[in-house]
C-alpha cells in the first residue's frame, strides 16, 4: 500500500503560521521553523501583556487622579478615601478622564468630597 501524506493539511498549517509571522524581520517571516518559534513566543507575549495592559492603565489612571487631586491640596489616598466615604460611584477610569479632560467637573467632585 502506498504511503499517504496529507500534504494539503500540512501546507495549510504552515501557511497559517507564516501568515501570522507577516511583518517580522529576516528569516522570522519566511522560514517556517524560525517563524513557528517567533509566532509562539509572540503569542505568549500577547497573552501575558493583555493582563499587564490592565495593570498599566490602572497605574496611569491613579497618576492622573493624583495629579488632579494635588491641585486642590489633597493626596490620591485622601481623595479616594473621601470618595468612597461619600458613596460616589465613580471608578478610577472615569475620575482620571474627568481630571484630564474636564477639570471643572473634577473640581465639582473634589468640592463634594471636601
Amino acid at each position: 500500500m502506498p504511503r499517504s501524506v496529507n500534504s494539503v493539511a500540512s501546507r495549510a498549517r504552515r501557511k497559517k503560521i507564516l501568515k501570522q509571522a507577516k511583518g517580522y524581520f529576516g528569516r522570522r517571516k519566511n522560514v517556517y521553523t524560525v517563524a513557528k518559534n517567533a509566532v509562539e513566543k509572540g503569542m505568549l507575549y500577547s497573552y501575558r501583556d493583555r493582563k499587564n495592559n490592565k495593570r498599566n492603565f490602572r497605574a496611569l489612571w491613579i497618576q492622573r487622579i493624583n495629579a488632579g487631586a494635588r491641585q486642590y491640596g489633597m493626596s490620591y489616598s485622601q481623595f479616594m478615601g473621601k470618595v468612597k466615604a461619600n458613596n460616589i460611584e465613580l471608578n478610577r477610569k472615569v475620575l482620571a478622564d474627568l481630571a484630564m479632560n474636564h477639570p471643572e467637573a473634577f473640581k465639582a467632585v473634589v468640592d463634594k468630597v471636601k
